[in-house]
């Protein structure tokens, strides 16, 4: 039974004002219009990755070293296209209670439904290659399977951690301190599917990488959009906030951009052997994983792109010794402190 409401309309004339945050009184506030377009866009760009030439797809050309390794990639970035719903989900929810423009909203929503998209090739591709759904249930067919499996795992395990953190944090951060995390994220993902689709062998994959990415890149725009809308105006009491945010933020992306910080992962000491042993043969399987040093490189060039857009809002950029870029030392970064998506 619900809780009794005391009833006040027959006292006074009209309503008291909604505590906020609340999604009421809802409005329809128009907003930038560089914004609608990327909302046109999305509507047209939208697609399934059931609707792949999934004919085309042989498994049977692959060794099952090569079909378990390509399945581990697969399953390594499930780990963040699969939290990327809820957690646009969860950042559309707070773009109605702090009353954005209705295309803000819009926008938001489509990059949630275009990132289930990229949770569901990731769940087909790992079907197709597997031949199962699971890869926790998954029954390995060679010894390099086996230890993948325990990466999968441990990698599962870090995922919810993750997901406890930004449960608690995400309210804490008004959406301009997001709009920065969330930038770095797509700005490193465009660039990876990009190359991915230019080197891959494999048609179906390959198409998925090209859709993948032109996805991410319309969300780069945007977070883009947003930033130079908010940012002139932005308290810069933020801004050491938002440079934390960065670090973080590399230090998550890491696992499935470039390798996982030690200090910042929870992961036994085989763990990056046993994937870069599988991306070799990957690789060799003409799946185009980025190679250590292209990582690297992939890294260095979408954090020198964020730091020219932070540059011009006067907002310090974190050092990222790991890929030689030099700024202001961050060093007491905790899981929960961590809001990106990919």
């Amino acid at each position: 039974m619900s809780a009794h409401h005391e009833k006040i309309a027959h006292l006074q004339e009209y309503p008291p004002q909604t505590p906020q945050p609340n999604i009421y009184p809802l409005g329809w506030p128009a907003g930038p219009g560089k914004l609608e377009e990327i909302w046109a866009s999305a509507q047209k760009e939208l697609w399934d990755p059931a609707k792949l030439a999934w004919t085309t797809f042989n498994p049977a050309k692959y060794t099952w070293e090569q079909r378990e390794a390509i399945g581990y990639w697969w399953t390594l970035l499930s780990v963040f296209d699969a939290s990327a719903p809820p957690v646009f989900a969860t950042a559309f929810v707070k773009t109605y209670e702090n009353h954005e423009d209705d295309v803000v909203r819009r926008c938001f929503l489509s990059v949630t439904r275009d990132e289930q998209v990229h949770e569901q090739m990731c769940r087909l591709s790992v079907a197709a290659v597997l031949e199962h759904e699971d890869p926790l249930t998954y029954q390995p067919r060679t010894e390099l399977g086996l230890r993948l499996q325990k990466n999968v795992r441990w990698l599962f395990y870090n995922g919810g951690r993750y997901w406890e953190a930004y449960k608690h944090a995400v309210p804490n951060y008004d959406l301009a301190v997001l709009f920065s995390s969330f930038l770095m994220g797509e700005i490193a993902a465009a660039t990876i599917f990009h190359q991915m689709a230019a080197r891959c062998t494999e048609p179906v994959f390959q198409e998925a990488f090209r859709r993948i990415g032109r996805d991410e890149g319309r969300h780069m725009g945007i977070c883009m959009a947003l930033m130079e809308r908010d940012y002139p105006r932005l308290d810069v009491s933020r801004h050491a906030l938002i440079t934390k945010q960065i670090r973080a933020g590399y230090l998550f992306l890491s696992a499935v951009l470039f390798e996982p910080p030690a200090e910042f992962w929870d992961l036994p000491e085989d763990f990056i052997g046993t994937q870069r042993e599988a991306e070799q043969i990957a690789r060799q399987a003409g799946f185009a994983i980025p190679d250590y040093e292209e990582k690297r490189e992939n890294w260095r060039r979408a954090m020198l792109n964020l730091k020219g857009v932070l540059d011009r809002y006067g907002i310090p950029f974190p050092a990222i010794p790991e890929v030689g870029i030099t700024g202001e030392e961050v060093t007491d970064v905790d899981l929960k402190d961590v809001v990106p998506v990919f």
